[in-house]
């Protein structure tokens, strides 16, 4: 049996986190379209969604960079371990909620701070461990297969969970709370790879900003994950599909699930291919093309009428994100040196969440003051732009031939202040 498994995946602790991921992954998505269709059900306001994505943002910027410490200094495992036992209290907290019929938002305001300060502890560890677990010819094919593991979640997650709260609201938590629980038995199980460089005499400022300033005198860095950040900031339409389903498309919750289902379709399509032949040259000009079309999809899908039509579009604006996730993810872990890949990971979380968060609150924002198809279709347009403008402003980003060829810039920790 393990010989069948693809070659990555036969490294032991490799495929535990994957497994991990997967699961995770799995109880996040269904959690999140529960969650998207009770809020909007409060009082119909789409700003409330986008207010409940700033809660989860909020404590990252707060977090990022110390948890980016902590897992450079500690063990990864056991603070992705803490990330998972805190998701599996969200979940039962989720439960209580609704059982209770407690019909004010504020509940999940809370809950989603609380997901924040997981997001923020889980994020640096998780991705800064990956590397460490398979040898570096394997790497690409490792980050591509993690995004397959969190796209296959997505896939599944919010269809199932939107045909488990049309059945009764309270089984997708609980559901997800026992594969949370799963999730942390395989992360709990596996080994740790090459550990976390811990010369620095004491974790000072200085060492604490170290990825920050990192990640700035690295243009190809700092390129790739702004570039993610103003894309999905004006171009994301998840934090509005509780509308569309609602009000425009008229599909209930399962054609929620459904709808938040699709950008992973398309998403785990890449990655499956990505997986059996890896992105080769001009990777920095397929990033840019890759937004571009992800800004054209979000224009389509603000125009449909259709519900197919909503679907395809964005089934293609999860390929080509897919695309332009594992282009970023390869070039960032080859660019840092491990000693660093946890406070760099923490900084890159906190663009990647101030575009999905910080997104959706713009996304509910500009729907309550422009209504959600201008909104989207704006927003599509302005990526778009974004796209074309980026290689005037990161050269070289869009330079970048062969990730293959990227390699660590020296990194200069200051032990103090």
């Amino acid at each position: 049996m393990r010989r069948r498994l693809p070659t990555v995946l036969r490294h032991r602790d490799f495929g535990l986190l994957w497994t991990a991921i997967l699961l995770s992954g799995f109880s996040s998505q269904m959690i999140a379209v529960a969650i998207g269709w009770q809020v909007y059900e409060v009082r119909h306001n789409p700003l409330d969604l986008g207010l409940v994505g700033l809660a989860e943002f909020i404590p990252l910027p707060l977090l990022a960079l110390p948890a980016g410490q902590l897992a450079d200094r500690m063990s990864r495992r056991l603070l992705i371990a803490a990330a998972l036992v805190l998701s599996t209290v969200i979940a039962a907290a989720l439960v209580v909620v609704t059982v209770e019929e407690i019909d004010a938002l504020w509940p999940y305001l809370v809950v989603a701070l609380l997901s924040g300060v997981g997001s923020a502890l889980w994020w640096p560890a998780a991705r800064a461990l990956a590397p460490t677990l398979v040898p570096p010819d394997l790497l690409a094919t490792a980050l591509a297969y993690r995004s397959i593991a969190m796209q296959a979640a997505t896939v599944a997650g919010p269809a199932l969970g939107g045909l488990l709260f049309a059945v009764e609201p309270e089984i997708p938590y609980v559901v997800a709370g026992v594969l949370f629980l799963a999730s942390l038995a395989c992360t709990l199980a596996l080994h740790e790879g090459r550990a976390p460089a811990d010369t620095e005499p004491s974790p000072g400022l200085g060492a604490v900003l170290a990825g920050l300033r990192f990640v700035r005198d690295t243009p190809v860095i700092f390129g790739a994950i702004s570039l993610d950040l103003f894309a999905v900031l004006f171009g994301g339409a998840v934090a509005l599909l509780p509308v569309f389903a609602s009000s425009i498309l008229d599909v209930g919750p399962v054609g929620l699930g459904i709808l938040r289902s699709a950008p992973a379709v398309g998403a785990l399509i890449a990655g499956l291919l990505i997986a059996r032949r890896p992105i080769g040259g001009q990777a920095g000009r397929k990033l840019l093309l890759a937004v571009g079309i992800f800004g054209l999809s979000m224009v389509v899908f603000g125009l449909s009428q259709s519900f197919a039509l909503s679907c395809l579009a964005l089934a293609v604006s999860g390929f080509v994100d897919m695309i332009s996730m594992n282009i970023r993810s390869t070039t960032v872990a080859l660019a840092t040196p491990n000693e660093l890949r946890g406070r760099v990971n923490a900084v890159e979380m906190v663009f990647i969440s101030a575009s999905n968060e910080l997104g959706a609150f713009e996304s509910g924002l500009a729907a309550s003051v422009l209504g959600a198809t201008r909104a989207v279709v704006l927003g599509g347009i302005a990526t778009i732009g974004i796209a074309a403008s980026w290689t005037r402003y990161f050269p070289a980003l869009a330079r970048v031939d062969r990730m293959e060829d990227v390699r660590p810039e020296p990194a200069v920790v200051p032990a103090g202040r």
